[in-house]
This record gives structure tokens, C-alpha cells and sequence, in this order.
């Protein structure tokens, strides 16, 4: 009988090497998850210390830390939810990547919060709560704390189970439930209230339409001409001056407001001004970037691209103008409460205030963006780069008009509002467009292919054919509605305890 063969085996210390492989392997892989909220905490970190070299060791220096803390939590959230009311359209059409939708919006939202959120600040931290109704002592300043938390760890929830929620009503429902618990209902300015909601409604509606329209004038004089990039080097350049005047007499007028006076005749003026050297500048590079481009919408898509994320950074400024004061509003009134015995003056935004709503914002679109960023872009309605220009373009102009107003509007209501627009939009035309019709018959007669007659659709067929998925229209309207009403509780019930702590 043969000997048998005996197999090498790996020695005791090479099975003790390979432990510690695996040991270092698996203590790399928990190290990539900590990063980021590594990193995140570094900024509560630092915010809290910014606070303290400003409130130093003078009295009620603890809320103001605290409320600096809980800033940039709240903004952190922000960056990390609204992420996709900016780019998402944009990386949807595959006009950017992930990593340059993430740093376009990470800049501009800076920049936004900081040359023109001061406005909309003012609306948050005093245009909700009526300071003259609350108790004396420090119930104010824990009707603002309680609003922070409680909008933060909302968001914060609804981003862990990728809803892209609306921080506005958060951070409003938050001041609601707060002030409601701290003084009763009287606290409350309802007038202010009405309002806010008025625009919460009106905001995705108005932005549809712009949407639409837009996307309306592309079809009629662009997409459906004979000769497509003629038409594109006519009036792609034209709209892109709407564009950049549309967003330089807002900067005109909101943003130096501290440092002239800027009439809104001369900031129109100014706008009018940045529209036409705008149209000038880009007529040459879109004939350029349309040389040798074949006549087909594919080619229409390459130049809708570099407009597109022009917008989107557009937006992106936008929405850190607007929605810096979800985060910084409440923390602008606890600094001003400790510097004033009059609430009810107007509250000045001090600047490392807007500091930490600016970076904070950025943070979380860098650190926690990814995940939500695709839910806008993809899974309403098909995109591509000339519907993501409309959406993008639309939601900008409603944006910008209301921080202007100083109307804390939900961008998350005005991103997706425009996304509904240009679908719903897209539904009737292919339906009921002569041009359209008459553009497709032309096409088969120069093809030489016969155009078959409609058939009557069943129900089921009509409803596949549906180019907005209605599944998600119930579910974002119901994140909507009860976003306020989960934040105000919460907020109620995180002021009773702390004014239980305080006794």
C-alpha cells in the first residue's frame, strides 16, 4: 500500500500573521465608516469653540455655545438632505459627475449663506415666535434650543431613511412646537405662520410652471425645428442671458445691501447689464461647441451640458441664501437675546454666525451627500440635460425671488415641483402637440417609413405609458405633511425637559 502523500501545512506563526491581517483588514473597513462622522463631530467641535471666543465667559455663554453646537448639527443635516434639490437633476442627466456635483454645491451654497442668507435669517429667528408673549428668564433661549434639536434629529431620520425632506418645515415646525409649549399659541405670530404656508404652497406650483415653460419654449424653437443647432445657437445663448441677469440683480440687490444702497430699478438695471454681456460672451462658445455637431437632440443634449451646470451651481447659491437660516436663525436670536433686553427689535446676524451655517451646509454636502443624490435626479421622471436645465433654471429664479422676499420657502418644494412640471409637461405634449406631430411626420417622409395611426390605449397600457411615476407624487406629499407636525412635537417635548433641568 502506497505511503501517503503528506501536504504541507502553513506554520503556527503563519496562522497567527494571517489573524492579524484579518484584525487589520476588518479595523480598516470600521475605520472608512467612522470618517465621516468623525469628521462631522470635529465641526460641532469647532463651532462650539467659535462660539466660546465669542461668548467668552459673560452671562448665558452656556446657551450661546450650546446653540452654535446645535447650528451646525441642524446644517449638517441640511447639506447632507437638500444636497439633492441642487445637483440632483444635474448628475440625473449625467451632466456631471457625483464628485463635481459635490464640490459645485458645496461652494456656492457657501457662498450663498454668506454674501446673501442675512435676510431670510431674520425671518426665522424673530418672524415665528412673538417675543413680547414669552415668560421671562431663559425661555426664550430654550425655545430656540429646542427647535434646533428637534429639526436636526428629524432631518437627521429622515436622511438615515433617504426621504428628502423639506429643513424649512423642520426648523419651522421646530420654532411651532417650541414656542407653543414655552407661552401657548398666543406666542405665536399666526400672521407670520400664514404666510410661510401660503408660500409652502404656492413655491412648487409657481416653479412648475417656470419649468414648464422653459421646457415649452425648447420644444417650439429648438427641439422640434427642421435644423436643430441653428436654432440652438440662436437661443441657447439668449437664455443663458436670462439666466445671469435673472441671478446678478439679485446679487445686486441683496447681496451689497450692507455695502450701498441699491435702489431695485438699478438693480434691474445691472441685471439687464449682466444679461446682454452674457448672451455676447456666449454666442461664440456655443457656435463653437456646436461645430461639426449633427442635427439630432443628441447633439442638442452636448450643448445643454456646461449651461446646466451653470445653473445647478446657480441653484446651489440659491439655496445656501435661503436655507442657511434653518440652521443659524434660531442661534442668530439666542446671541441676540443675550446682547439685547428687547426681543422685539430686529436681529442682526453676526458674521461667524453665517460662518458656521455657510461651512457646516458645505461639510454635509462633502461628508453625507452621496446618499440622497440621486433620488430627485432619477426616480420621479427621466432626465436628460435639456429637463435638467429647465429644473434647474426654475428653480433657481423661484428661489432667489423669494429669499429676496425673505420668504423662508422649502427648496425641496421648489426643486421637485419644477421636476413635476417638466413631467407632467413632457405627458401632454407628446400627446396634444401639433409641432410635435408634424415634426415626426416629416421625419417618416424623409425617411420613407409610414407613420401608424393611434391606437386607443387601455387603461393599463395609458398608466405604463405615464412618463411621472405617481407612486412617488403621494409619498413626498405626505413626508411634506408630516415633517411639521413630527418636528413641533418633538420640539414641545424637548423644552419641557429642559425646563424641568432648569429648576
Amino acid at each position: 500500500m502506497a505511503k501517503r502523500r503528506q501536504v504541507p501545512g502553513r506554520s503556527t506563526i503563519d496562522k497567527d500573521l494571517g489573524k492579524f491581517t484579518y484584525l487589520e483588514e476588518a479595523g480598516q473597513f470600521v475605520a472608512r465608516g467612522l470618517v465621516r462622522p468623525a469628521a462631522g463631530l470635529i465641526l460641532l467641535v469647532l463651532a462650539g469653540l467659535l462660539a466660546t471666543l465669542y461668548a467668552g465667559n459673560s452671562p448665558g455663554s452656556i446657551g450661546i455655545i450650546a446653540g452654535a453646537t446645535l447650528g451646525a448639527y441642524m446644517a449638517l443635516n441640511i447639506g447632507a438632505n437638500d444636497v439633492t434639490n441642487n445637483v440632483g437633476a444635474a448628475v440625473g442627466a449625467k451632466a456631471m459627475t457625483m464628485v463635481q456635483a459635490l464640490v459645485i454645491a458645496a461652494v456656492f451654497d457657501a457662498a450663498g449663506a454668506l454674501l446673501a442668507g442675512g435676510e431670510v435669517v431674520k425671518t426665522i429667528s424673530s418672524g415665528i415666535v412673538q417675543s413680547s408673549a414669552m415668560p421671562s428668564g431663559p425661555a426664550f433661549i430654550w425655545v430656540m434650543l429646542s427647535a434646533l434639536l428637534a429639526a436636526a434629529l428629524s432631518v437627521n431620520l429622515a436622511t438615515w431613511f433617504n426621504a428628502p425632506v423639506s429643513t424649512t418645515h423642520a426648523i419651522v415646525g421646530g420654532v411651532l412646537g417650541a414656542g407653543v409649549a414655552a407661552a401657548g399659541p398666543s406666542a405665536i405670530s399666526w400672521s407670520s405662520m400664514r404666510e410661510i404656508t401660503l408660500s409652502w404652497v404656492l413655491s412648487p406650483l409657481i416653479s412648475a410652471v417656470i419649468a414648464a415653460g422653459f421646457l415649452a419654449f425648447i420644444y417650439e424653437f429648438i427641439a422640434y425645428r427642421q435644423d436643430k443647432i441653428t436654432a440652438a445657437i440662436k437661443w441657447l445663448p439668449m437664455l443663458l442671458g436670462v439666466m445671469a441677469g435673472a441671478f446678478g440683480a439679485y446679487l445686486v440687490f441683496q447681496a451689497l445691501e450692507n455695502v450701498i444702497d441699491v435702489s431695485l430699478k438699478s438693480a434691474a438695471g445691472a441685471g439687464l447689464a449682466i444679461g446682454i454681456a452674457t448672451w455676447a460672451a456666449t454666442v461664440p462658445i456655443i457656435r463653437k461647441r456646436a461645430s461639426g455637431l449633427e442635427n439630432r437632440n443628441q447633439s442638442l443634449r452636448k450643448l445643454f451640458r456646461l449651461p446646466l451646470v451653470f445653473s445647478a451651481a446657480l441653484l446651489s447659491f440659491a439655496h445656501g441664501a435661503n436655507d442657511v437660516s434653518n440652521a443659524v436663525g434660531p442661534l442668530s436670536a439666542i446671541v441676540h437675546a443675550q446682547s439685547s433686553t428687547d426681543l422685539s427689535e430686529t436681529v442682526h446676524v453676526p458674521i461667524w454666525v453665517m460662518t458656521i451655517g455657510a461651512f457646516g451646509i458645505s461639510a454635509g454636502i462633502l461628508l453625507f451627500g452621496p446618499r440622497l443624490i440621486l433620488i430627485v435626479g432619477k426616480q420621479i421622471t427621466r432626465l436628460n440635460p435639456i429637463r435638467a436645465f429647465c429644473i434647474a433654471l426654475s428653480a433657481s429664479v423661484t428661489v432667489l425671488v423669494a429669499s429676496a422676499l425673505g420668504m423662508p420657502v422649502s427648496s425641496t418644494h421648489v426643486a421637485i415641483g419644477s421636476v413635476f412640471g417638466v413631467g407632467f409637461f413632457r405627458e401632454w405634449y407628446m400627446q396634444n402637440s401639433k409641432r410635435r406631430a408634424a415634426y415626426i411626420a416629416m421625419k417618416a417622409d424623409e425617411n420613407d417609413i409610414a407613420v401608424k395611426p393611434k391606437l386607443q390605449a387601455t387603461p393599463e397600457e395609458a398608466r405604463r405609458r405615464l412618463l411621472v411615476r405617481r407612486s412617488h407624487f403621494l409619498t413626498i406629499i405626505a413626508a411634506w405633511v408630516i415633517t411639521v407636525p413630527v418636528a413641533a412635537v418633538l420640539a414641545a417635548a424637548i423644552y419641557k425637559i429642559l425646563a424641568l433641568l432648569s429648576l
